[in-house]
């Protein structure tokens, strides 16, 4: 009779994996009618793209991405993606708290870009993720919770992929992001402080107050802010009209975009497009 019996070890990545918690779980694949907006989130967020190719804007810089390629985002990084219109992008992307992560031979601590080919145990990872999220069936947030532990120790097998724990933001810091995160999603649609507060499960009073102490802003504000942005790149890089570009970004009419433009940007639409230069260029 042959017996062999293995004693687990417990090293210190376990404290670390212990402290990340899976977010969020979303898939996208881009049409003609999106264009994102640069954003920051409190947490890390894991892209793998699926098929298509495109750019990364990290700050003001862009970085080409293609398919089977893995993208992290480490947290409060102003970031989008950018579509080719040829060949769409398609990615699945998790939110994580807790946890910061990053290539150390990677001098731009502030993402890294990985090939990730199709098949391999990091992406039947990414891919399980998804799958259970979408059938939502019971005990799903366990599981993919343990699947997203798998996928960064499989990362952490790479010896120059590194992890460090991040403090875990407060309850409220937390209701705020998710806040945030939605209007990020959802910018485009008629939001209104009921839905935004039953997002985070709280009164729409308490959000009000919170989100404006967190970020600075009105939920609704900087719901405003996201459209003005897609504005300015709708204004400067398409012929559309005022009442199609008010009508895509969710304006009640093409007089109330121009009102919120000007105040935003201290001229109007039609200024900005004929080459003044806005707040946000100075």
């Amino acid at each position: 009779m042959s017996h062999r019996r293995f004693a687990m070890d417990q090293p210190g990545v376990d404290n670390i994996l212990c402290r990340a918690k899976l977010l969020n779980v979303s898939s996208a694949k881009y049409g003609g009618d999106w264009h994102s907006v640069p954003h920051t989130h409190n947490y890390a967020e894991l892209f793998y793209t699926v098929g298509g190719s495109g750019q990364f804007r990290i700050d003001d810089r862009l970085y080409p991405v293609h398919s089977n390629q893995l993208v992290i985002i480490s947290p409060n990084v102003i970031h989008t993606e950018v579509s080719y219109m040829a060949s769409p992008l398609e990615y699945i992307v998790l939110g994580i708290e807790g946890l910061e992560l990053s290539v150390s031979d990677n001098t731009d601590g502030r993402f890294c870009i990985l090939d990730c080919p199709s098949g391999g145990d990091i992406v039947n990872c990414l891919r399980n993720i998804y799958r259970e999220t979408e059938a939502h069936q019971p005990g799903y947030e366990v599981i993919c919770q343990a699947y997203m532990e798998i996928l960064i120790s499989r990362l952490m097998r790479s010896t120059s992929f590194t992890a460090a724990a991040k403090p875990t933001p407060n309850q409220v810091s937390r209701q705020c992001a998710a806040v945030r995160h939605y209007i990020d999603a959802h910018y485009k649609e008629p939001l209104n402080l009921d839905m935004l507060a039953a997002q985070a499960h709280v009164s729409k009073y308490y959000l009000a107050h919170a989100f404006k102490s967190e970020y600075g802003i009105s939920p609704i504000n900087y719901q405003i802010s996201l459209r003005i942005k897609e504005s300015r790149y709708l204004l400067r890089e398409t012929d559309m009209s005022l009442s199609q570009i008010s009508r895509i970004l969710g304006f009640s009419s093409a007089s109330y975009f121009s009102q919120s433009f000007r105040k935003a940007e201290g001229m109007s639409p039609l200024e900005f497009r004929n080459g003044g230069v806005a707040s946000g260029d100075k």
